[in-house]
């Protein structure tokens, strides 16, 4: 149709609605058109193939590898992106040159001051300054030189890792959930003669479990006189950050850049029985899978005017990677204020774009949303329907904050995470379904789920842009292949797609340090890394974890638990019989069944008048606290941690036996038999803890 004809046919349309008026209303009605075509949302393609997400590779095996990186099926994996860029050293310098020196680390003093910010040239200089106070203080440059960091996320903690760069020395962190011990085994096992520590009670902590070869700690924050002499007397000198800056720049120390097969870090993780292992990680190892989840990101992709929360530990690899990742393209980071109750108000004020977060968070953010709606049947009305509009948009391709449902029912939601995000990543632990589609619903973001481990430098998968579909962890990224392989005895196949998870790549970690042995119990001959995980491939080439080697289990909050260990030390409870742990990942705690011994329980009944079989007596509430305390006392003698005990049990009158199918012919505990048999009990004990 020419455009004559258009402007005839709508005079014709005026004249026969109304004239003036209908004109008047025909405008209006164009003019809203125009407005909405000129600012719907458009879909979003996704980058690769939903229906067919990873490469599978040529061969008996198989092995699954990304589409982001055309030489993945050939074998190859991403490295870096760019020549200049094959170091932590290296990506710090370009994200500086990038963003022409923009904001680089932001921190408040107060809660009611604003964010400030430092600098990249600054950042740059203080770190040097202070790795050239390290080599001042006597330690020498190179790999074989390890600085311990004991300290909360905050700015001087970027500051002594750009710094040891500096000088190729090696990062080792330690954190509080390790426990004393555990941090006095490291500073050992790793010979540590520094340590940077935040505060006085850090620095008390290590001081009092100190070995020999600690020699200095450097103090952030000011310390009290008692604590100085207290280090006086166990021969420790107590130095302060900046000092140690200061004397740094007067002593001006040629910088000794690290080489990508260099040693950046030796992260310990938090182990799940003994002492905790070391992961040596290179500047070849990070920066790979930094550069694989940048690739996978696409567009979304952080860049320099983003602004990045940091509240998760520093000491975990999450954190390491996603903060390097900012750094490598310019942006910047903002640390919250060390409160994690006060997170919403940090955000509020820092206004982040990317945050990475882990399940506990979300979970938080959902349960808080569905009890401030739990007593009103038209907000939950208006959320349901909140929900399914947002959820049809996604499923659509559409990624967005400014719709009607947005301002009317999520605009509280999202201001409470600073207003501005459009990037999440979640790692850590599993996120049931749910919550995750809620949370892509109510805060208008790209939320992309991720699986990894220390030993991967953390991401070995990740679910990519477009994919509405939860409960599953995506194709592997560009700098790794994933195969599985059998584990007969739990009766998972590769040829049905289920077995254990291996990884193998440049982001592959190079061994555990001082522990040959545990290195080649988990990386095989040919190089593959055995994740000790579960998984089975989806058809449209996606990874789902379903299961764990060893009985062992994560919480929602990322905690390991080895439930033999705790069954163990709840067994020399007088009035236990028999005992099952049992967690899961999308819960933050653990609860347990319990078999009584029969003539304790029976003994203490009659002592105390109170009447009934075995069977009454389980379900008496006396009898159960009886029982659980006894646990619990048991359980702290025996040195478990807040969140390795039950916080519930179920008393069961009839033992675990060959003949029930509930004990393997060995006597162990048939765990998947257990967790079936007592499945509404388990269910039961979670509703009432929730």
């Amino acid at each position: 149709m020419n455009v004559t004809q258009l402007v005839e046919d709508m005079d014709q349309y005026l004249n026969y609605v109304g004239g003036p008026v209908g004109a008047i209303a025909l405008t209006g009605v164009a003019a809203f058109s125009a407005y909405y075509l000129a600012s719907r949302p458009l879909p979003e393609k996704p980058l690769v193939p939903l229906h067919n997400q990873s490469t599978l590779l040529p061969g008996p095996e198989i092995v699954r590898v990304s589409k982001f990186y055309r030489e993945s099926k050939e074998g190859k994996f991403i490295s870096y992106i760019t020549e200049d860029t094959q170091t932590l050293y290296e990506t710090f310098r370009r994200g500086a040159k990038i963003s022409n020196s923009g904001p680089c680390l932001g921190w408040r003093e107060q809660p009611s001051k604003p964010y400030q910010w430092m600098h990249y040239n600054e950042t740059l200089l203080r770190a040097r300054n202070f790795g050239s106070g390290l080599v001042a203080l006597g330690l020498p440059p190179g790999p074989q030189t390890f600085i311990g960091i004991y300290s909360q996320n905050c700015p001087e903690w970027i500051l002594v890792e750009q710094g040891a760069y500096c000088y190729s020395m090696v990062i080792v962190p330690l954190y509080d959930t390790l426990g004393p011990d555990a941090c006095a085994y490291i500073v050992q096992q790793a010979e540590i003669s520094v340590v940077v520590c935040e505060d006085d009670a850090k620095c008390n902590l290590l001081i009092e479990k100190a070995p020999r070869c600690l020699r200095k700690l450097i103090t952030i924050k000011e310390i009290r006189p008692a604590t100085n002499q207290r280090a006086k007397n166990r021969g420790i000198e107590i130095l302060y950050f900046e000092d140690i800056e200061k004397n740094g720049a007067v002593k001006n120390h040629p910088e000794v850049p690290p080489q990508p097969s260099d040693l950046c870090t030796i992260c310990y993780t938090s182990g799940t029985t003994g002492n905790p292992k070391g992961v040596m990680l290179t500047h070849k190892n990070v920066v790979a899978g930094v550069c694989a989840v940048l690739l996978q990101l696409g567009e979304h992709k952080p860049n320099t005017t983003d602004v990045m929360v940091s509240f998760l530990p520093l000491a975990h690899m999450l954190e390491r990677c996603c903060e390097n990742g900012m750094y490598l393209v310019g942006g910047a980071v903002g640390f919250y204020s060390g409160d994690i109750r006060r997170l919403s108000d940090d955000m509020k004020a820092l206004r982040p774009t990317v945050t990475p977060a882990v399940p506990r968070l979300l979970n938080r953010m959902y349960d808080k949303v569905n009890n401030e709606i739990g007593s009103s049947f038209i907000k939950r009305v208006l959320l349901n329907m909140a929900l399914s509009a947002k959820e049809n948009e996604i499923k659509r391709g559409i990624i967005r904050k400014n719709s009607f449902w947005d301002k009317l029912i999520f605009r509280k939601v999202q201001e409470g995470m600073g207003g501005r995000l459009r990037l999440m990543v979640v790692g850590s632990a599993p996120l049931a379904g749910n919550v995750l589609t809620f949370a892509r619903c109510a805060l208008g973001c790209l939320i992309v789920e991720g699986y990894g481990q220390t030993e991967c430098c953390a991401p070995v998968t990740l679910t990519v842009q477009g994919d509405f579909v939860p409960e599953h962890v995506g194709p592997p990224v560009a700098c790794c292949c994933v195969k599985l392989v059998d584990v007969p005895e739990m009766e998972y196949f590769a040829a049905s797609n289920q077995g254990e998870v291996c990884v193998k790549g440049t982001n592959v970690f190079q061994g555990y340090y001082k522990e040959a042995d545990a290195t080649s119990q988990t990386i095989d001959e040919d190089g593959w890394h055995h994740t000790g995980d579960i998984g089975q491939w989806l058809p449209n080439g996606t990874l789902k974890i379903i299961d764990r080697k060893k009985h062992i289990f994560k919480l929602s909050q990322g905690e390991y638990i080895v439930p033999e260990k705790i069954e163990s030390i709840y067994c020399r409870s007088q009035y236990v019989h028999q005992v099952f742990v049992h967690g899961e990942s999308l819960k933050s705690c653990i609860v347990a069944i319990v078999v009584p011994e029969v003539d304790v329980i029976k003994c203490w009944a009659l002592e105390n008048k109170i009447p009934g079989t075995l069977s009454i007596l389980c379900a008496n509430p006396e009898v159960k606290k009886l029982i659980m305390d006894d646990m619990i006392s048991w359980g702290k003698e025996g040195g478990l941690k807040s969140f390795e005990q039950v916080k519930d049990l179920y008393l069961h009158p009839d033992p675990f036996s060959i003949q029930n199918g509930l004990l393997t012919p060995t006597f162990k505990s048939k765990r998947p038999t257990l967790r079936a048999y007592f499945k509404p009990q388990i269910e039961d004990m979670y509703v009432k803890l929730e």
